[in-house]
């Protein structure tokens, strides 16, 4: 949708010019009751007229309407996934270069900056220096800023703020993030406890619908961020083997119970791969392969068909919904290709050199290779 904010601008121009609605209206041939209904919305100068305000203030016929250019949320999504596709098969500074002449024309888009935000920060890894990755991240930050300081809209900046953050921590400004998110996620604030209060409201409401869908998808991401945070507890506790293993044991359990590995298989697939870091780390390479074998396996799985879209299952049945109604709808952040090159490149960091040589990691590399043939 295109937002015009003509007589805002009619009155902020003239008061900027020091003149009154009767000297503006002499100069205009109209009357003073003709200016003050267009500063106050209740009528629109005849178009003929506009070359005239436009010429009279000194700016363009855009500027004097207050065009923003807005884009819908299909076509932010078209113009976010072919990208996408395009940072698979084109130079990466083309295709930046494509998409920032498009965050110029649209810098007044909330929703737009920030898709192409993510964008970049899911493909910056591409470009060819560490120097150009820092200040595609700083760019990514700037916009983010931008974005805090003049979007409306509080979900739109809350996403702008995490995003920030997470390009600080790649760049090393680690102390903002910290005092930036160390308020924002307080467990004591009242904020948290929001998705109660709305599931109650829905159910005194008689809206038991909403209130299961809402419901429903709040238990499915939570439950996917609990497997994330579990992640970072390995992580965490990388050393400590007898912690480690209690944690895999636990959530061995939560996504067999929940069938993760078919609902979310990119999440699993993280899971298992921090668990091969975990055991290579103390010489189990046995069990460190076999988790690299149920990786390759799930990223594999996930080029077939639609198995990378986002989806629920016979007990998540309504999370499809929410999935849907999202910025970029079940679609994943980034092109097959890319994700394939990401699993190999993952299976080359250090953490797993131990197994560098061995016969069983060079098949898994082979399989991710023959797959990406296919794609």
């Amino acid at each position: 949708m295109d937002q015009i904010h003509l007589g805002d601008n009619i009155s902020r121009l003239r008061h900027q010019k020091k003149i009154t609605q009767e000297e503006l209206a002499r100069f205009m041939g109209v009357t003073k009751a003709s200016v003050s209904k267009w500063e106050t919305n209740q009528s629109l100068p005849d178009i003929l007229l506009l070359p005239q305000l436009a010429s009279f203030f000194d700016i363009s016929v855009d500027e004097l309407l207050g065009y923003k250019p807005q884009l819908s949320k299909e076509q932010i999504q078209k113009y976010y996934f072919d990208f996408a596709a395009q940072f698979a098969s084109e130079a990466f500074e083309e295709v930046m270069e494509k998409s920032e002449v498009l965050v110029k024309k649209y810098y007044s888009c909330y929703g737009f900056l920030l898709q192409i935000c993510v964008l970049w920060l899911n493909h910056c890894h591409m470009a060819s220096t560490q120097a150009r990755q820092i200040e595609i991240l700083e760019r990514i930050a700037e916009i983010c800023s931008h974005i805090t300081s003049h979007c409306l809209d509080n979900g739109i900046c809350n996403d702008a703020i995490m995003l920030k953050a997470m390009c600080q921590l790649q760049y090393g400004e680690i102390d903002d993030v910290i005092i930036v998110l160390e308020e924002m996620l307080n467990p004591y604030h009242f904020f948290h406890q929001g998705e109660s209060i709305l599931i109650q409201a829905y159910q005194m409401k008689g809206q038991f619908q909403q209130a299961h869908q809402f419901t429903q998808f709040e238990i499915y991401t939570h439950l996917m961020e609990f497997i994330n945070l579990s992640i970072h507890y390995l992580s965490i506790h990388v050393q400590d083997l007898q912690r480690c293993e209690e944690t895999i044991k636990r959530l061995d359990e939560v996504i067999k119970t929940y069938h993760i590995e078919k609902l979310n298989p990119n999440t699993t697939a993280q899971f298992y791969y921090q668990c091969a870091i975990v055991y290579c780390q103390h010489q189990n390479d046995q069990q460190a392969l076999e988790r690299l074998t149920d990786f390759v396996k799930l990223v594999c799985e996930m080029m077939e068909g639609d198995h990378i879209l986002l989806h629920g299952d016979e007990y998540f049945d309504q999370i499809h919904i929410y999935f849907e109604q999202s910025d970029l709808g079940v679609h994943p952040v980034r092109n097959k290709k890319l994700i394939l090159q990401s699993a190999l490149q993952a299976l080359e960091v250090a953490e797993l050199n131990r197994l560098k040589e061995d016969h069983c990691l060079q098949s898994l590399k082979l399989q991710l290779k023959r797959k990406g043939e296919t794609l």
